[in-house]
Parts: C-alpha cells; sequence; structure tokens
C-alpha cells in the first residue's frame, strides 16, 4: 500500500504529493496512486526533492515514452537529450536559448505532430519574487461555454504553429529560422477527450494560428474568446515555485503560462522532461496535398544546433 499523502492546493487543478522520495526508483504502488492523482487534479508538485537530470528520466518514464527534443534541440541538457534546461544564465557566452521560454498561453509542443502528454519540471533556482507558472484546466474551459459552442468546436481544427510563441524572435534570426524549420504549422481538433478522464478538453492556446476551413480574419476573433475564456481567474492555478519543487501536469487538458515578472538579473534555472503524447495530428502541408519540408533528426540536428552556436 502507497504511503503517499496527496492534498488539493487549488480548486480548479493542483495538487501536492508528500510521503515519496524521487531520487529513489518508485513502486508500483506509488506509480498508481501518483497516476491517480495526476489524472484527477492534472498538477502535481512534489515539494522539497533533491533529484539529477538522470533522475528525473527515470521519474518521468513511469508515465510513458520520453520527448528527445529534436524538434527544439536549441538547449538540451549536455549529457542527456531527454532533459531540457530551462534557464536565463548564458550558454556558452551566449543568452540561452530558453531565456523567455514559455511566456504566453500554451500546451508544450502542440506545434509538433505528437504534442506532449505529462510535462515534468524540476526547480534548481529561482528568482527571490515572481517567476511563477500558471495552469488553466482546458475541461472546465470546454464545459463552461454553451452547448451551441461546444457542437461548433467540436467539429474544427486548429493550426498551431510555432512562429506564434512570444518572444521567439528574441532568439536570434538563425535560431528562428531553424526553429520554424523544425517545426512546420500542424493540425489538431479543436477539442480533444481525454483518454484516461473521458472527459473533453478544450485544445486552443495562443499559439493557434486559425481554424481549418476558416480564414485567419474569421478565426481570430474566436481563438481570442476561447483563450480569454480559458484563463478565467475560476479556471487558473498560480504555483509559486520553490527550489527542489518538482512539478507534473497533463498537457492533454491544461493550458500553461511561464510569468516573466522577475529581475531578469537573478536565476530561474530549471530542468524538464516531457512524455510524448497518445494523440497525433499532421502537417498543414500534407493536408493541403503539398510536399512537406524535411525534418532533421538525430546527428542533423546536433550539427545544425552546434553550426548556429559557432
Amino acid at each position: 500500500m502507497s504511503g503517499i499523502a496527496v492534498k488539493p492546493i487549488g480548486y480548479a487543478c493542483g495538487a501536492s504529493i508528500e510521503g515519496v522520495d524521487l531520487s529513489k526508483p518508485l513502486s508500483r504502488e506509488d506509480e498508481r496512486a501518483i497516476r491517480a492523482a495526476w489524472v484527477e487534479h492534472l498538477v502535481v508538485v512534489f515539494p522539497k526533492q533533491q533529484v539529477t537530470p538522470g533522475q528525473l528520466v527515470d521519474f518521468s518514464r513511469h508515465f510513458g515514452e520520453l520527448e528527445d527534443y529534436a524538434s527544439q534541440p536549441f538547449n538540451r541538457h549536455p549529457e542527456n537529450d531527454e532533459v531540457m534546461v530551462i534557464t536565463n544564465k548564458r550558454t556558452n557566452g551566449k543568452p540561452s536559448p530558453t531565456f523567455n521560454a514559455g511566456q504566453n498561453w500554451h500546451t508544450d509542443l502542440s506545434y509538433t505532430i505528437r504534442p506532449a502528454k505529462a510535462t515534468t519540471l524540476f526547480c534548481i533556482e529561482k528568482p527571490s519574487v515572481g517567476g511563477d507558472t500558471m495552469f488553466a484546466n482546458m475541461y472546465l474551459a470546454y464545459e463552461t461555454l454553451s452547448p451551441k459552442m461546444q457542437a461548433f468546436l467540436d467539429g474544427l481544427e486548429g493550426i498551431h504553429d510555432a512562429s506564434l510563441i512570444q518572444g521567439l524572435e528574441k532568439r536570434g534570426p538563425e535560431i528562428v529560422a531553424e526553429y520554424k524549420r523544425l517545426n512546420p504549422p500542424v493540425i489538431h481538433p479543436a477539442v480533444r477527450r481525454h483518454p484516461d478522464s473521458g472527459r473533453k478538453a478544450l485544445y486552443v492556446n495562443e499559439r493557434v494560428r486559425q481554424f481549418v476551413g476558416l480564414s485567419e480574419a474569421e478565426s481570430k476573433p474566436l481563438i481570442r474568446f476561447l483563450c480569454d475564456h480559458a484563463v478565467l481567474s475560476r479556471h487558473v492555478y498560480r504555483h509559486y515555485w520553490s527550489v527542489g519543487d518538482l512539478v507534473m501536469w497533463d498537457n492533454r487538458c491544461l493550458t500553461h503560462l511561464a510569468v516573466g515578472d522577475y529581475d531578469p538579473g537573478e536565476s530561474r534555472h530549471m530542468i524538464r522532461t516531457s512524455g510524448k503524447g497518445d494523440h497525433y495530428g499532421r502537417l498543414v502541408e500534407e493536408a493541403q496535398g503539398t510536399q512537406a519540408r524535411p525534418v532533421l533528426k538525430g546527428k542533423e540536428v546536433a550539427a545544425a544546433v552546434d553550426a548556429l552556436r559557432d
């Protein structure tokens, strides 16, 4: 029997989990208890942890296959491709490619064919104030819409575009160009049914350019309404980080925002893993019957990224 304790910490979502040391192998009982809490509360917080990048990977693998970040390889951990370094510290004498990551409402890797399932983020350093992360419950966003709007959205698909990442252009023209090349626009349904809970969740965020079959002009006000509706205060949990927090969330039914309200001269340094999702989208180019642009993989990615950093 698992000895962990689960305590809700937010109305919309969020629970803390204590009684487990994630630097050690996870028992089957604890894994089942954590999975159940994750599905129920969407965001789970493990305070006062001490984990290495390898231990973070070991924990994350309990919840599925991990992303190797080939679609965004610019700040992978030097010893592990399955770990992304999220930091405002300088890298090789240059600003980190993730210094302003996540500062608009989004779902991780929604601009890829196979968006993230679970994300785990471990806090190593934090600013003295600010630098929080906000999460919006997309079940509630969908369920609080009118039945007619729900029916309309059930038949829509959104075009997710990496070029809409806020602050992307500040990372340098070479990285921006390669980021866009590695991540051509993709199509996902506007509403997704969660495979574990069975509930429908809105799958629209600020990285959606337009809806398939609608023009950008027609799509824009609807996207703006849905994004504003999704992040109403009653739908949101705000996490105030402490060093040693490990947070895991469900990208299939959440959007989140890294709040940039902190002194950039202070360090915000974290490591992240992303679980590969159970949903597959399709490239816009393939849907239109045109030849998709080639995407670099494996050693080609590493060589391209090294060339950008030189």
